[in-house]
């Protein structure tokens, strides 16, 4: 994009929007807007924390349970952290969910039930960084915040066709989208790039002769669109393993353990197990006739794999959880896995 072309692409860009603006569950359409109807900040933000590492379309449902068993933020500060993090279950990077809570309280609690209008007031707030902070305070109160994220990324390096890698390029592609946030209605302009990105100028193959910017876009004069974002290459995730335990009774109640708050699933239920390494030990939370399952749990977390040795065994004890408040799908991922893993261990046993 040449200099000075950043009010006409601003405009051919609302332009666009306004006509094929994505129907979302927490977006005031821009027909709605011109009418009057702003945004809830509780839903911009609660919609902006879910969506970050995960796609629209699963968060659709999410948010729905979400906002109709917590409406606003002053339910949310009061609801039980284990059911706050039971809902999250599946969504995964749990550490958003203990810290959705953390600051949905300090709205309710320090804040009067209000959020903050600014984006440096905004990031103040516990789990809310620069991204989240810019987005909730120029889409629910139209503060003229530069928004970036993985989306705007890469309209705006094709725009100016920064060649040079992320993450180092973020800098510069925050202070290029920057100059083309606009005073007016910097919210729907967000929200365009968004949508831009997710749509037109995607990361493989973007439709180019769709784009209301294909004009101004240097990249696609160069026929590098589809090259940018260049990325630098990521290392290569190492391997971890542990053993994990599955207890039940003969009434199917299920023996399950809290994970600490802090460290990955914190706060999360789960079952018993060792550490997560290289070469774990045993290390059953009682003694009983644990049986192995057939087949080991392979996951894959952000930045390693891992593989769980899975073992299963029938036994009295306290300190289960009744068959009728054990719901797998509470659990996260990586538990679901094991459940299921352990059922075949279950079938081996006698009796």
């Amino acid at each position: 994009m040449r200099d000075g072309e950043e009010v006409q692409a601003g405009r051919a860009l609302l332009d666009w929007y306004d006509r094929q603006a994505r129907d979302l569950p927490w977006r005031v359409s821009p027909a709605r807007r011109a009418a009057g109807e702003q945004p809830d900040p509780y839903r911009v933000w609660l919609s902006e924390v879910m969506l970050q590492q995960t796609t629209v379309a699963t968060v659709r449902d999410y948010f729905r349970r979400f906002t109709e068993r917590w409406p606003d933020v002053g339910a949310l500060a009061a609801a039980a952290d284990a059911d706050v993090m039971a809902e999250w279950a599946g969504l995964g990077y749990y550490a958003r969910a203990r810290n959705l809570l953390k600051c949905a309280r300090a709205v309710a609690f320090e804040h009067g039930g209000a959020f903050p209008r600014m984006a440096a007031a905004l990031a103040a707030l516990p789990g809310i960084g620069p991204y989240t902070a810019a987005a909730v305070a120029s889409i629910a109160f139209d503060e003229a915040a530069t928004v970036v994220d993985g989306n705007v990324e890469r309209v705006v390096s094709r725009l100016w066709a920064v060649e040079a890698p992320l993450p180092g390029a973020k800098p510069e592609l925050v202070r290029l989208a920057g100059r083309l946030t606009p005073a007016q209605r910097p919210g729907d302009h967000a929200q365009a790039m968004m949508d831009l990105g997710a749509t037109i100028c995607t990361p493989r193959a973007p439709v180019c002769a769709l784009c209301p910017l294909d004009d101004a876009c240097a990249a696609r004069a160069r026929g590098i669109a589809a090259e940018l974002p260049r990325k630098a290459p990521k290392p290569e995730k190492p391997t971890r393993h542990g053993l994990i335990y599955v207890a039940r009774n003969a009434r199917g109640d299920v023996f399950l353990e809290r994970r600490p708050d802090r460290g990955l699933l914190g706060g999360m239920a789960g079952f018993p197990g060792s550490d997560w390494g290289e070469s774990p030990s045993p290390c059953p939370p009682f003694a009983a006739g644990w049986v192995e399952a057939p087949s080991a749990v392979r996951h894959t977390f952000t930045h390693f794999h891992l593989v769980l040795r899975v073992f299963a065994a029938e036994v009295e004890g306290p300190g289960f959880t009744p068959r009728a408040n054990f719901r797998p799908g509470d659990l996260p991922t990586v538990m679901r896995k094991v459940w299921d893993a352990a059922q075949s261990a279950f079938v081996s046993q006698p009796g």
